[in-house]
């Protein structure tokens, strides 16, 4: 029974309902780099190498032997730097959209910080925050000025 009250705290918590939001939104954004990779990147780079899938390309080391009647006997051993290359690009991709994306949060986030600002609604800990800042400086000025 405890186990399942701990459970509950830990649900109610939020803290597994931000690690399911967290994957839901991971799941969506692979999929949206994958198609952004594979559907509108790779075709330019496609035309620009003649057509060449890159994912096929690979260094073969030792080909497949096959018997009398076609049956492969050994398979094929090669280096697939073609899918490496595509592994790759997709990670400069993700990389680089998650820096922006980031950055974008932090603009705002930085935004919201600002206490001066008036157009945008600041956290109530940052105005708590600001507030006590300004009342020390006060407090620190009068302490000064008795002195």
């Amino acid at each position: 029974m405890k186990l399942f009250k701990e459970f509950k705290e830990f649900a109610v918590k939020g803290n597994m309902m931000d690690m399911a939001i967290g994957i839901i939104i991971g799941a969506s954004f692979n999929k949206v780099i994958d198609v952004l990779v594979k559907k509108v990147f790779l075709p330019p780079l496609s035309l620009l190498t003649d057509g060449v899938n890159m994912h096929n390309k690979r260094l073969i080391l030792r080909e497949a032997v096959s018997d009398a009647s076609g049956t492969v006997v050994t398979g094929e051993v090669a280096i697939g730097y073609g899918a490496l290359g595509e592994a790759f690009l997709d990670f400069l991709i993700i990389g680089f959209t998650v820096f922006i994306v980031v950055k974008f949060l932090n603009r705002l986030k930085n935004k919201s910080h600002d206490t001066q600002d008036k157009t945008v609604v600041t956290p109530k800990d940052i105005e708590l925050l600001s507030n006590l800042n300004e009342l020390m400086e006060e407090q620190n000025a009068l302490l000064k000025a008795k002195q």
